[in-house]
Formats: structure tokens, C-alpha cells, sequence
């Protein structure tokens, strides 16, 4: 398993991941979350829990790609899964490798 070197890796990889879906960053924090792994706003501000910089990178890159794709398609259905799957391949893998990662109060979701 390969972990986030710190802060500054993921957030470039989020940068990263950014330039690829086309999305614009307004600003962007790596901050402890207590009910969420990632949050975004229409207007481009990103947060992520800083729990993720001790996951598989992997699973890092799957919570990037999700909350990054909400820019552009809000919800879950086949659109949304369809780019998932084309940018991640089996990422149905990577959200179980994440749930079973760390302690999920409150059914903390993405």
C-alpha cells in the first residue's frame, strides 16, 4: 500500500486529477472532516478529510475522481457511474477498500 507523502502530494494530485475532468479550483483544503470524506461547492471550493493521507493512494485518487465528477454530474446514476468507471475501472472496488479502511461514524459518506 502506498500513502500520501503529505498534504502538499495530495492536494497536487487533486490539481492533477483537476486539469484531467476539466475542472476549475477555487480553493482547496486537506482539513480533518468529522461526518464526510470530501466536500465541494458549484462555485470550486474542495475539501478533503485529512484521514485519506494515511489510505492507499488508490482509494485517495477514488474520493478525488468522485467529488471532482459532482462538478459535473450531481448525482449517482449511470452518467455519473459510467465516468467513474471509464477514469478508475472497477472503482466499486476502491469505495469498499474505503469503507473498509477506516471507522465510518454516522455513515459517513463522500
Amino acid at each position: 500500500m502506498r500513502r500520501w507523502k503529505d498534504k502538499q502530494e495530495f492536494k497536487a494530485r487533486v490539481l492533477d486529477w483537476a486539469g484531467r475532468l476539466d475542472v476549475k479550483v477555487r480553493s482547496l483544503a486537506v482539513r480533518p472532516m468529522s461526518s464526510k470524506w470530501a466536500s465541494s461547492s458549484s462555485s470550486g471550493n474542495l475539501n478533503f478529510n485529512a484521514e485519506l493521507l494515511d489510505m492507499d493512494r488508490a482509494v485517495g485518487d477514488y474520493v478525488i475522481v468522485h467529488e471532482l465528477l459532482h462538478f459535473s454530474v450531481p448525482h449517482h446514476g449511470k452518467l455519473w457511474k459510467s465516468l467513474m468507471r471509464a477514469h478508475l475501472g472497477d472503482y466499486e472496488k476502491l469505495d469498499r477498500k474505503l469503507k473498509q479502511s477506516a471507522m465510518r461514524p454516522n455513515g459517513r459518506a463522500v
